[in-house]
């Protein structure tokens, strides 16, 4: 989870004010995270060649370089700025590594991200009917590779909702602005996209 708002706001005040000790206690804060962002949108083939814990590193220095800017015209809360940091570092990797091994990494990367078990599993039984469904550790296994391959099916934007939502805890109000739309909106595309999940996961 990200750090609470009003602690990253006191942090973020002491920062503005010339505290260098404030601003490094509130990144170290949002490691752990923003890295569980990363892992989330790191494709299998991927995280085997670059560590997500080196991309968090970049945008921790990217943050701390650019701190005076984001404190001068806040647009956005803290830690979507992180996010916002993080989402274009992770396109500028999938670049790097596209050239010569562009087909092993297009092959893999239908496959996704190595998603949590535990957030998973939550989101595996409101998609199914839970008395009908045994709970042997095998099932489990099966719905949680299922959801993966159902998700990568998804729209980007819908799928993106997907992982804020479910695997990143932010709230709608959170995922709208993080994706520049209405909170409407985004809750209209948090619909369809459960729906979506719902009826691949309805009996045949």
């Amino acid at each position: 989870m990200w750090p609470d708002a009003q602690q990253v706001q006191k942090l973020l005040n002491r920062a503005k004010a010339g505290d260098a000790a404030a601003l490094d206690d509130l990144l170290a804060q949002c490691r752990d995270p923003l890295k569980r962002t990363v892992d989330l949108r790191l494709d299998r083939q991927l995280a085997r060649r670059e560590d997500a814990s080196d991309i968090v590193q970049k945008v921790l220095f990217d943050a701390h370089r650019r701190i005076q800017e984001y404190l001068s015209d806040p647009k956005m809360p803290f830690h979507l700025w992180l996010r916002h940091m993080a989402k274009d570092r992770i396109i500028d990797t999938h670049r790097r590594h596209q050239g010569a091994a562009r087909r092993s990494l297009d092959r893999e990367q239908a496959a996704g991200p190595a998603l949590d078990d535990a957030s998973s599993i939550q989101l595996v039984a409101q998609l199914v009917d839970q008395e009908l469904t045994p709970a042997s550790a095998a099932i489990q296994k099966e719905l949680q590779q299922k959801l993966q391959s159902v998700l990568t099916e998804l729209d980007e934007t819908d799928r993106e909702i997907i992982l804020m939502r479910y695997y990143e805890q932010l709230s709608n109000q959170e995922i709208a602005a993080a994706l520049d739309l209405t909170e409407a909106a985004a809750s209209m595309r948090h619909l369809r996209a459960l729906r979506r999940l719902k009826d691949a996961f309805a009996p045949q």
